[in-house]
């Protein structure tokens, strides 16, 4: 029986990290996956639909006739060329992640992992079941990373061909002449950008909230912008089937003061997603539940010693940034440095067209904490290089504390528009390092850029800003 330092099961953002993180502090681990290295994230999640972004991206742009470009004729999409690219940039960052492992001698053992009730005095014990039959190693620290799966849809007739989830969605063959995307969520609202921009029809299906995760005002915001763009969106509803029709079509229905339904080629069930449980051993092993999630301790810890979880596995922020985040965490505690998991600055980013950021409170948890605060914004459209990009949507809004012994201290940032994902670790950063508004504003950013949209909004915290008049 091979006996291991530590034991990851689960090789997405927060497994393969753990893995990498605790071989460069000298363990000897092992690193478990029933599939590929790299979990939903870079196989099926968030770099596949970012290579398709921007894809679309560059369609809008070449057909918007904004910019110095001339063809002769009609500029088409080429599907499968587009499909193509994004398995590049999968199979390329894939690739490099089993060098890295391969680098630092972490043996990745293919199969699915579970924890065996036994216990030995120098390690738990874990069954992998593979091709071969099963395989027993012995570890002294086991991290459980089992992420995350699309959650189920009580809807009569989601078995049907052609009513897909995301992972589904990224293998087709052929862009969609029509979707009726159910879940008015960010993965379902990032795949309504994307193929309504490359040209399908897209109709949007809410059942309570519309971008849950984003600021209120600028979800707001967006919702009106996809309905200028021509995509049907529909929220407060309650679904009742979804069927075959004739012509080959599904066809959703749903109430929404009285039946009503939407027909498409496809539909994409975007509902949420639910933490990855069964099957490891967990009850065998006595490990706790909260929930359908893993339950932790600050320490990542769960209920049983030396058995950590980390990532989608345990609820909470179900973010690709933040499992690697607690994969450094757990490493630094089984390597005996006590650690606590620190979830104050945790930024979140939507990769919709424009896309959308945002860390810290909203204006609605700022007014539930009692707090005294106010809000300063500047709009892209008078920003120089968002007017050259040819973006100009959106704008930067920053939540401060308005009185008392901590004003001017932000409490949040929230962003819509050209770069937001990028945008956002300039606040996240200021955050962390309690940097106040006129620290912001006070900093020379570079000209022409997009960062000094952030820069002018923190200065509409003081006498105001140059480019803008908030009133």
């Amino acid at each position: 029986m091979t006996r291991y330092d530590v034991a990851v099961i689960g090789a997405g953002p927060g497994g393969y990290v753990a893995a990498l993180r605790a071989a460069q502090r000298g363990a000897r681990v092992a690193l478990i996956e029933k599939e590929r290295v790299g979990g939903t994230c870079l196989n099926r999640g968030c770099i596949p639909t970012k290579a398709m972004v921007r894809d679309a991206e560059v369609y809008r742009d070449a057909v918007s006739g904004q910019y110095a470009l001339r063809v002769d004729t009609p500029i088409q999409v080429d599907f499968a060329k587009l499909m193509a690219r994004k398995q590049q940039v999968v199979d390329s960052l894939v690739g490099g992640i089993e060098h890295l492992l391969a680098a630092r001698k972490v043996d990745v053992l293919l199969g699915a992992g579970r924890l065996l009730a036994e216990q030995q005095d120098d390690g738990r014990l874990i069954a992998i079941d593979t091709a071969e039959g099963e395989q027993v190693i012995i570890a002294g620290a086991v991290i459980v990373a089992s992420g995350s799966v699309p959650a189920s849809v009580p809807i009569a007739g989601v078995e049907l061909p052609g009513v897909l989830t995301s992972r589904e969605l990224l293998e087709i063959d052929h862009l969609p002449e029509s979707v009726v995307v159910i879940g008015a969520s960010t993965v379902g609202l990032e795949f309504a950008c994307i193929l309504h921009t490359l040209g399908s029809r897209v109709t949007v299906l809410g059942r309570k909230s519309f971008l849950r995760d984003a600021e209120p005002q600028l979800a707001r915001r967006f919702r009106s912008l996809l309905t200028r763009q021509g995509i049907e969106v529909q929220v407060g509803l309650e679904f009742s089937s979804i069927e075959r029709l004739e012509d080959g079509k599904l066809r959703v229905h749903y109430d929404r003061r009285g039946a009503q339904h939407a027909d498409g080629e496809i539909v994409l069930l975007s509902t949420g997603r639910t933490p990855v449980t069964a099957g490891l051993g967990l009850e065998a092993a006595g490990v706790s539940l909260k929930g359908r999630a893993i339950a932790v301790d600050e320490h990542l810890q769960t209920s049983v010693s030396g058995v950590y979880a980390i990532g989608d596995c345990i609820g909470g922020h179900m973010l690709a940034h933040v499992a690697s985040y607690e994969a450094e965490v757990v490493v630094d505690n089984i390597m005996g440095e006590p650690r606590v998991a620190d979830y104050r600055v945790v930024p979140s980013c939507i990769f919709t067209m424009p896309e959308i950021a945002g860390v810290g409170l909203t204006e609605e948890q700022a007014k539930e904490r009692g707090l005294a605060f106010a809000v300063a914004r500047f709009p892209f459209m008078v920003n120089g290089r968002a007017l050259a990009l040819g973006e100009t949507e959106g704008q930067v809004r920053i939540l401060y504390a308005s009185a008392g012994e901590g004003k001017g201290d932000i409490l949040g940032v929230h962003i819509m528009g050209p770069h937001a994902s990028d945008l956002i670790a300039e606040a996240a950063l200021a955050m962390q390092l309690n940097a106040s508004v006129d620290k912001v504003a006070r900093t020379i950013h570079a000209h022409p850029t997009v960062p000094e949209a952030l820069m002018e909004a923190a200065m509409n915290a003081g006498i105001g800003a140059i480019h803008f008049e908030q009133r």
